[in-house]
Protein backbone atom coordinates (compact mmCIF):
# COMPACT_ATOMS: atom_id res chain seq x y z
CA UNK A 1 0.00 0.00 0.00
CA UNK A 2 3.09 2.73 0.31
CA UNK A 3 3.75 2.22 -2.74
CA UNK A 4 0.57 3.35 -4.36
CA UNK A 5 -0.83 6.20 -2.00
CA UNK A 6 0.63 7.76 1.48
CA UNK A 7 -2.32 7.19 3.95
CA UNK A 8 -3.22 3.14 3.17
CA UNK A 9 -1.46 1.87 6.44
CA UNK A 10 -3.20 4.16 8.35
CA UNK A 11 -6.65 2.94 6.51
CA UNK A 12 -5.52 -0.63 8.02
CA UNK A 13 -4.61 0.47 11.42
CA UNK A 14 -6.66 3.29 12.30
CA UNK A 15 -9.91 3.60 10.55
CA UNK A 16 -13.44 2.22 11.38
CA UNK A 17 -16.23 2.32 9.00
CA UNK A 18 -19.70 0.93 9.58
CA UNK A 19 -21.11 -0.89 6.34
CA UNK A 20 -24.29 -1.92 4.89
CA UNK A 21 -25.07 -4.81 2.70
CA UNK A 22 -28.04 -4.01 0.21
CA UNK A 23 -29.80 -6.55 -1.87
CA UNK A 24 -30.92 -6.41 -5.46
CA UNK A 25 -33.50 -8.60 -7.62
CA UNK A 26 -32.03 -8.65 -11.39
CA UNK A 27 -28.83 -6.51 -13.22
CA UNK A 28 -31.33 -3.74 -14.21
CA UNK A 29 -32.07 -3.29 -10.15
CA UNK A 30 -27.92 -3.43 -9.40
CA UNK A 31 -27.74 -0.94 -11.80
CA UNK A 32 -30.45 1.81 -10.32
CA UNK A 33 -29.14 0.63 -6.88
CA UNK A 34 -25.50 0.93 -7.20
CA UNK A 35 -25.85 4.39 -9.55
CA UNK A 36 -27.91 6.26 -6.77
CA UNK A 37 -25.99 5.09 -3.64
CA UNK A 38 -22.83 5.97 -5.48
CA UNK A 39 -24.16 9.51 -6.20
CA UNK A 40 -25.47 9.96 -2.33
CA UNK A 41 -22.35 7.83 -1.00
CA UNK A 42 -21.00 11.33 0.07
CA UNK A 43 -24.30 12.77 2.01
CA UNK A 44 -24.43 9.53 3.83
CA UNK A 45 -19.91 10.39 4.95
CA UNK A 46 -21.40 13.61 5.86
CA UNK A 47 -24.19 12.32 8.22
CA UNK A 48 -22.19 9.78 9.68
CA UNK A 49 -18.97 12.19 9.67
CA UNK A 50 -17.07 10.85 12.91
CA UNK A 51 -13.53 11.39 12.67
CA UNK A 52 -12.15 14.53 13.56
CA UNK A 53 -8.98 13.52 15.27
CA UNK A 54 -5.74 12.27 14.72
CA UNK A 55 -3.42 11.40 17.80
CA UNK A 56 -5.76 13.03 20.39
CA UNK A 57 -5.91 16.55 18.26
CA UNK A 58 -8.20 18.09 15.94
CA UNK A 59 -6.98 16.66 12.28
CA UNK A 60 -8.97 19.63 9.90
CA UNK A 61 -11.79 17.30 8.76
CA UNK A 62 -15.08 15.60 9.44
CA UNK A 63 -14.40 12.49 8.23
CA UNK A 64 -10.62 11.61 8.04
CA UNK A 65 -11.36 8.23 7.61
CA UNK A 66 -12.75 8.92 4.45
CA UNK A 67 -10.30 11.60 3.29
CA UNK A 68 -7.80 8.93 3.91
CA UNK A 69 -9.52 6.56 1.25
CA UNK A 70 -8.49 9.67 -1.33
CA UNK A 71 -5.10 8.44 -0.79
CA UNK A 72 -4.79 4.99 -0.59
CA UNK A 73 -4.85 3.20 -3.71
CA UNK A 74 -6.59 4.98 -6.65
CA UNK A 75 -6.89 1.89 -8.45
CA UNK A 76 -9.19 -0.01 -6.64
CA UNK A 77 -11.13 3.04 -4.64
CA UNK A 78 -13.47 5.53 -5.53
CA UNK A 79 -16.46 6.60 -7.51
CA UNK A 80 -16.92 4.37 -10.22
CA UNK A 81 -17.24 7.51 -12.99
CA UNK A 82 -18.07 4.46 -15.50
CA UNK A 83 -21.20 2.90 -13.79
CA UNK A 84 -23.12 5.70 -15.13
CA UNK A 85 -22.79 5.54 -18.72
CA UNK A 86 -24.51 2.95 -21.11
CA UNK A 87 -24.02 -0.58 -20.83
CA UNK A 88 -23.64 -0.76 -17.46
CA UNK A 89 -23.72 -4.15 -16.02
CA UNK A 90 -22.51 -7.21 -14.09
CA UNK A 91 -20.03 -7.74 -16.61
CA UNK A 92 -18.85 -3.99 -17.03
CA UNK A 93 -18.02 -4.38 -13.01
CA UNK A 94 -15.95 -8.10 -14.04
CA UNK A 95 -14.16 -5.98 -16.47
CA UNK A 96 -13.26 -3.08 -14.31
CA UNK A 97 -12.15 -5.77 -11.79
CA UNK A 98 -10.18 -8.19 -14.26
CA UNK A 99 -7.79 -5.03 -14.85
CA UNK A 100 -7.58 -3.77 -10.85
CA UNK A 101 -4.23 -4.56 -9.85
CA UNK A 102 -4.38 -7.37 -7.73
CA UNK A 103 -2.16 -7.52 -3.67
CA UNK A 104 -1.54 -11.28 -3.70
CA UNK A 105 -2.66 -15.02 -4.64
CA UNK A 106 -3.12 -17.25 -1.79
CA UNK A 107 -2.16 -21.23 -2.29
CA UNK A 108 -2.45 -22.84 1.22
CA UNK A 109 -1.68 -20.98 3.72
CA UNK A 110 1.13 -18.77 1.70
CA UNK A 111 0.01 -16.05 0.48
CA UNK A 112 2.48 -15.36 -2.88
CA UNK A 113 2.94 -11.24 -3.35
CA UNK A 114 1.57 -10.57 -7.12
CA UNK A 115 1.42 -7.02 -6.84
CA UNK A 116 0.66 -4.76 -9.54
CA UNK A 117 -0.29 -7.48 -12.17
CA UNK A 118 -4.12 -7.98 -13.40
CA UNK A 119 -6.60 -11.19 -12.71
CA UNK A 120 -6.45 -11.38 -16.20
CA UNK A 121 -3.23 -12.20 -16.20
CA UNK A 122 -4.06 -15.08 -13.54
CA UNK A 123 -6.51 -16.27 -15.93
CA UNK A 124 -4.41 -16.92 -18.62
CA UNK A 125 -1.09 -18.44 -16.72
CA UNK A 126 0.81 -15.71 -17.58
CA UNK A 127 2.18 -14.23 -14.17
CA UNK A 128 5.50 -13.93 -13.91
CA UNK A 129 6.27 -15.60 -10.58
CA UNK A 130 3.07 -18.69 -11.15
CA UNK A 131 3.88 -19.19 -14.77
CA UNK A 132 1.00 -21.85 -15.73
CA UNK A 133 -0.72 -21.23 -12.12
CA UNK A 134 -4.65 -21.07 -13.07
CA UNK A 135 -7.07 -18.57 -11.39
CA UNK A 136 -10.05 -20.48 -9.31
CA UNK A 137 -13.02 -19.17 -8.10
CA UNK A 138 -11.35 -18.70 -4.69
CA UNK A 139 -9.06 -16.59 -6.09
CA UNK A 140 -11.41 -14.45 -7.73
CA UNK A 141 -13.33 -13.81 -4.26
CA UNK A 142 -9.87 -12.90 -2.88
CA UNK A 143 -9.29 -10.81 -5.34
CA UNK A 144 -12.87 -9.12 -5.40
CA UNK A 145 -12.06 -8.91 -1.74
CA UNK A 146 -9.47 -6.46 -2.11
CA UNK A 147 -11.49 -4.19 -4.20
CA UNK A 148 -12.69 -0.33 -2.35
CA UNK A 149 -14.81 1.36 -4.56
CA UNK A 150 -17.62 3.60 -2.61
CA UNK A 151 -19.92 1.63 -2.99
CA UNK A 152 -18.63 -2.15 -3.83
CA UNK A 153 -20.78 -5.20 -5.49
CA UNK A 154 -20.37 -8.42 -4.77
CA UNK A 155 -23.64 -10.42 -4.76
CA UNK A 156 -25.19 -7.75 -3.02
CA UNK A 157 -23.90 -3.73 -3.02
CA UNK A 158 -21.69 -2.54 -0.05
CA UNK A 159 -21.97 0.98 1.25
CA UNK A 160 -18.63 1.95 2.02
CA UNK A 161 -18.90 5.76 2.65
CA UNK A 162 -19.69 5.80 6.38
CA UNK A 163 -17.52 6.71 9.87
CA UNK A 164 -18.57 4.18 12.83
CA UNK A 165 -19.72 5.51 15.69
CA UNK A 166 -21.89 4.95 18.83
CA UNK A 167 -24.49 1.96 19.14
CA UNK A 168 -27.70 4.40 18.82
CA UNK A 169 -26.13 5.69 15.36
CA UNK A 170 -25.37 1.65 13.75
CA UNK A 171 -29.14 1.22 13.11
CA UNK A 172 -29.45 4.25 11.26
CA UNK A 173 -27.45 3.08 8.24
CA UNK A 174 -29.16 0.24 6.72
CA UNK A 175 -32.27 2.06 7.73
CA UNK A 176 -31.58 4.63 5.61
CA UNK A 177 -30.30 3.03 2.53
CA UNK A 178 -33.19 0.41 2.85
CA UNK A 179 -35.41 3.26 3.07
CA UNK A 180 -34.05 4.67 -0.30
CA UNK A 181 -33.40 1.58 -2.08
CA UNK A 182 -35.89 -0.88 -1.23
CA UNK A 183 -38.87 1.27 -2.39
CA UNK A 184 -39.13 1.98 -6.12
CA UNK A 185 -40.71 5.00 -5.89
CA UNK A 186 -38.38 5.88 -2.97
CA UNK A 187 -35.55 5.43 -5.56
CA UNK A 188 -37.24 6.54 -8.41
CA UNK A 189 -37.58 10.01 -6.47
CA UNK A 190 -33.82 9.72 -5.43
CA UNK A 191 -32.89 9.62 -9.08
CA UNK A 192 -34.13 12.15 -9.97
CA UNK A 193 -32.12 14.32 -7.57
CA UNK A 194 -28.64 12.50 -8.90
CA UNK A 195 -29.34 11.46 -12.85
CA UNK A 196 -27.86 15.20 -14.25
CA UNK A 197 -24.74 15.39 -11.97
CA UNK A 198 -21.73 14.90 -14.15
CA UNK A 199 -18.87 12.54 -13.25
CA UNK A 200 -16.88 15.83 -12.44
CA UNK A 201 -19.35 17.06 -9.69
CA UNK A 202 -20.03 13.61 -8.23
CA UNK A 203 -16.13 13.22 -7.59
CA UNK A 204 -15.80 17.34 -6.44
CA UNK A 205 -18.99 16.55 -3.93
CA UNK A 206 -17.03 13.05 -1.98
CA UNK A 207 -13.82 15.02 -2.50
CA UNK A 208 -15.15 17.96 -0.22
CA UNK A 209 -17.51 16.13 2.06
CA UNK A 210 -14.88 14.86 4.44
CA UNK A 211 -13.62 18.42 5.27
CA UNK A 212 -16.83 20.63 5.01
CA UNK A 213 -19.71 18.04 5.52
CA UNK A 214 -23.11 19.33 5.60
CA UNK A 215 -21.24 22.64 4.19
CA UNK A 216 -20.18 21.12 0.67
CA UNK A 217 -22.15 21.52 -2.12
CA UNK A 218 -23.29 20.57 -5.57
CA UNK A 219 -25.11 22.56 -8.26
CA UNK A 220 -25.92 25.17 -5.62
CA UNK A 221 -27.55 22.16 -2.67
CA UNK A 222 -26.03 21.75 0.34
CA UNK A 223 -25.17 18.41 1.28
CA UNK A 224 -27.24 19.83 4.56
CA UNK A 225 -30.33 20.00 2.32
CA UNK A 226 -29.64 16.99 0.80
CA UNK A 227 -29.23 14.80 3.54
CA UNK A 228 -32.98 16.65 5.13
CA UNK A 229 -34.09 15.75 1.50
CA UNK A 230 -32.78 12.00 1.46
CA UNK A 231 -34.04 11.34 4.90
CA UNK A 232 -37.02 12.20 3.99
CA UNK A 233 -37.37 9.96 1.16
CA UNK A 234 -35.38 7.17 3.34
CA UNK A 235 -38.69 7.94 6.34
CA UNK A 236 -41.39 7.16 3.41
CA UNK A 237 -39.39 3.87 2.00
CA UNK A 238 -39.46 2.65 5.80
CA UNK A 239 -43.35 3.90 6.35
CA UNK A 240 -44.34 2.07 3.58
CA UNK A 241 -42.05 -1.87 4.38
CA UNK A 242 -44.70 -1.64 7.49
CA UNK A 243 -42.34 -3.63 9.42
CA UNK A 244 -43.30 -3.23 13.02
CA UNK A 245 -41.48 -4.60 16.48
CA UNK A 246 -43.13 -6.13 19.76
CA UNK A 247 -44.14 -2.12 20.38
CA UNK A 248 -46.04 -1.46 17.32
CA UNK A 249 -42.86 0.58 16.19
CA UNK A 250 -42.07 0.52 12.32
CA UNK A 251 -38.35 1.06 11.02
CA UNK A 252 -38.69 4.64 10.98
CA UNK A 253 -37.19 5.39 14.66
CA UNK A 254 -33.79 4.48 13.18
CA UNK A 255 -33.46 7.48 11.31
CA UNK A 256 -33.93 9.55 14.45
CA UNK A 257 -30.96 10.14 15.49
CA UNK A 258 -29.56 10.95 11.87
CA UNK A 259 -33.14 13.55 11.50
CA UNK A 260 -31.96 15.23 14.92
CA UNK A 261 -28.42 15.99 13.81
CA UNK A 262 -29.64 17.30 10.45
CA UNK A 263 -32.40 19.75 12.61
CA UNK A 264 -28.88 20.74 14.25
CA UNK A 265 -27.53 21.62 11.08
CA UNK A 266 -24.33 19.78 12.46
CA UNK A 267 -22.26 16.37 11.34
CA UNK A 268 -21.46 13.94 14.59
CA UNK A 269 -18.24 14.79 13.87
CA UNK A 270 -18.56 18.65 14.85
CA UNK A 271 -20.58 17.34 17.73
CA UNK A 272 -17.14 15.73 18.86
CA UNK A 273 -15.18 18.87 18.15
CA UNK A 274 -18.23 21.07 20.46
CA UNK A 275 -17.33 18.84 23.16
CA UNK A 276 -13.32 19.09 22.80
CA UNK A 277 -13.06 22.77 22.66
CA UNK A 278 -15.61 22.62 25.25
CA UNK A 279 -16.62 20.88 28.19
CA UNK A 280 -13.96 17.72 27.50
CA UNK A 281 -11.19 20.61 28.14
CA UNK A 282 -9.16 20.29 25.12
CA UNK A 283 -8.98 16.05 25.57
CA UNK A 284 -10.25 13.05 23.92
CA UNK A 285 -10.08 11.11 26.92
CA UNK A 286 -13.86 11.42 27.70
CA UNK A 287 -15.06 9.91 24.48
CA UNK A 288 -14.17 6.57 25.65
CA UNK A 289 -16.71 7.10 28.34
CA UNK A 290 -19.37 9.33 27.13
CA UNK A 291 -19.77 7.27 23.80
CA UNK A 292 -18.74 3.98 24.74
CA UNK A 293 -21.28 0.67 24.51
Amino acid sequence: MPKVGKLGLDMMYRTCTVQTNLDFASEADMVAKLRVSLALQPVATALFANSPFTEGRPNGFLSFRSEIWRDTDPDRSGMLPWAFEEGMGFERYVDYALDVPMYFVKRGDRYIDVSGMSFRSLMAGRLGNLAGERATLSDWANHISTIFPEVRLKRYLEMRGSDGGPWRRLPALPAYWVGLLYDDDQLAAAWDIVKDWTAQERQQLRDDVPKLGFKATIRGRSVLALAKQTLNLAEKGLAGRRRFDAFGHDETRYLRVLQEFVARGITPAEELLEKFHGSWGGSVEPVYKDYAY
